[in-house]
């Protein structure tokens, strides 16, 4: 059974790639960063999701021997020219306040009407060998940004996008349906095409 480590600590991460892969009928076993503990976290210094990804995906690749598979997301806002994009996670100036970066995003929309107000989640899935073959697919989440946070479930912004053809925000939905939906399920399903064709 070949290996294939996820550049993630997140154990829901972990579980939903294990899940699509087993789907899609792959026989890999996937493992977290967590199986190596003496390989430090790597600074996302690109200037895209896929940059991002594919940094992460060949610094773990390269210090294990093993296909690495890594993902950079963020919220982007279409009358923002894309932003926060890379810089979601710490929009407000700390990493990680999704409370802060939320706020002071609804406060820099406050003038924008409803019909300007479409955004969308993007992912970025990279996959990458020891050898550095590279590869990267992407996943998108279309919606609206609500004037207020609703919902009590998910993280970061999913309390105010609305996503397209949908009466609730992200946080509204459960764990299945927004799984269904989602940015980062998007890609993560059109990887496991990809993991099959580089691992066989």
């Amino acid at each position: 059974m070949k290996r294939l480590i996820l550049a993630t600590r997140n154990t829901y991460k972990i579980t939903e790639l294990r899940s699509i892969l087993s789907d899609a009928g792959l026989d890999v076993e996937l493992v977290g960063a967590d199986a190596y503990p003496e390989v430090p976290d790597v600074k996302e210094t690109g200037v895209t999701f896929a940059e991002n990804a594919l940094l992460k995906a060949h610094a773990l690749a390269r210090a294990t021997g093993h296909p690495a598979v890594a993902d950079d997301s963020g919220l982007c806002v279409d009358v923002l020219g894309g932003a926060p994009g890379i810089f979601s996670a710490r929009w407000s100036g700390r990493h990680g306040d999704d409370r802060a970066n939320l706020e002071l995003l609804l406060a820099q929309l406050a003038d924008v009407p409803d019909e300007h107000r479409a955004a969308h989640f993007a992912c970025a899935a990279a996959l990458a060998l020891p050898d550095g073959t590279e590869r990267v697919v992407t996943g998108r989440l279309p919606g609206t940004l609500r004037r207020d946070p609703v919902g009590g479930g998910g993280f970061g912004y999913d309390p105010i996008l609305q996503p397209d053809g949908e009466t609730r925000t992200c946080a509204e939905l459960t764990p299945e349906e927004k799984n269904a939906i989602s940015h980062r399920g998007k890609a993560f399903r059109a990887l496991a095409p990809v993991v099959r064709d580089l691992l066989g």
